[in-house]
């Protein structure tokens, strides 16, 4: 792609797809890559699944695939500043989140726990499960097929005894390399889309308040701006403005301490980012201690919230209820799934039973556990 910076993940070094493919006519194979991810069966379940409040509590809170696209609207922005692949930077932050659980990450710590025996669950893997297995659309080829840098960039982050079953896309964490610098976009972009998002959604749910958090640098400093600007602002725009003050804030920190770092380490392609020994996309020290600060100030009031910890527990016990049913008799699971567990080892039909319920969306894991179990 012309414009790029040298240490950008350039299409023509990509070490590929696993399986061998004509090439798109009228599209890039990173803007492939996104186009397969959206139309996929996971992305348009994410609609229906947790971010930080279920999906029947209100119709205006974010959900997976809002996040998801609040990450990517992030992504691009920053690849975009830095000269860096754009459709592959969105790619990844679209794909991120394909092997979540219902329940946000209340259902995943659950699921995990149900799986301790059968190695464990991480919705990280599970994102790379779907796209290179579970996804069924194609006729030549099992998953989404996607470019390895694509998939590399899913793969946040993998335990040893995971890398070495995943191949190529395992290698790095084995050799202590760091991923292309798109991945190291998405990663942080994530990061800081939940954390402004969830103040938002944890305003507008009432569980935080604004005296709560004047606390907070990041707010406090954007907020006094707001106020200083447009004073007498109502409160649904107040917040608005605040916020969206606060992403500019971290965004713009991003881009200029990134380059700072790209500058110091000299990197002159991929393979260099890959061999840096350290993280390059990264915030300043000041921004990242304010980012810290109001992530564990979340953790504290929104996500550890009584109210919030009460569907915390329905949703757990939903996920330990139907796993400990399916696993008891696989063959009760639907006919696709049911195929691929029943006669075979017990790890085998566990991670089918795991595969099935992280597939769920909320509305659909509450009806099937009244339907089975109440």
């Amino acid at each position: 792609m012309p414009g790029l910076a040298p240490y950008a993940a350039f299409e023509a070094q990509s070490r590929g797809r696993r399986f061998d493919e004509p090439p798109a006519r009228y599209r890039s194979e990173y803007q492939r890559d996104r186009d397969r991810i959206i139309h996929s069966t996971a992305f348009r379940r994410l609609v229906y699944k947790t971010q930080v409040f279920v999906n029947h509590e209100g119709d205006l809170y974010r959900t997976r695939l809002t996040h998801s696209l609040e990450v990517s609207q992030i992504g691009r922005s920053v690849a975009s500043a830095l000269a860096l692949n754009e459709p592959l930077t969105e790619a990844i932050c679209l794909a991120h989140d394909l092997g979540h659980t219902p329940f946000g990450h209340a259902g995943q710590d659950e699921l995990n726990d149900c799986m301790q025996e059968f190695g464990g669950f991480e919705h990280n893997l599970q994102s790379l499960r779907v796209v290179d297995e579970l996804e069924a659309k194609y006729a030549d080829f099992p998953g989404l097929n996607l470019m390895f840098e694509t998939r590399e960039g899913i793969l946040k982050h993998c335990s040893k005894a995971n890398a070495r079953e995943l191949g190529d896309v395992g290698e790095r964490f084995l050799k202590r390399e760091k991923p292309g610098l798109e991945a190291q976009i998405a990663d942080l972009s994530d990061a800081i889309a939940y954390n402004n998002h969830d103040v938002d959604d944890g305003l507008r749910s009432g569980l935080l308040s604004i005296e709560q958090l004047r606390n907070q640098a990041l707010f406090a400093d954007a907020l006094q701006e707001v106020q200083e600007r447009y004073p007498g602002l109502e409160d649904r725009r107040l917040i608005y403005e605040t916020i969206r003050r606060m992403i500019g804030t971290v965004v713009t920190d991003l881009v200029e301490n990134t380059k700072a770092n790209i500058d110091a380490a000299g990197p002159a392609s991929i393979d260099d980012v890959r061999k840096a020994g350290r993280t390059l996309v990264a915030l300043s020290p000041e921004v990242t201690e304010q980012h810290v600060s109001l992530k564990r100030f979340l953790h504290q009031h929104l996500y550890s919230h009584e109210k919030k910890l009460e569907m915390t527990r329905r949703a757990q016990t939903i996920v330990r209820e139907l796993f400990d049913f399916y696993i008891v008799d696989p063959g009760r699971l639907p006919q696709e799934f049911a195929a691929r567990a029943v006669g075979e080892e017990s790890a085998i039909q566990a991670r089918v039973v795991a595969d099935y319920i992280a597939g769920m969306t909320d509305r659909y894991a509450i009806s099937e556990h009244e339907r089975l179990l109440c």
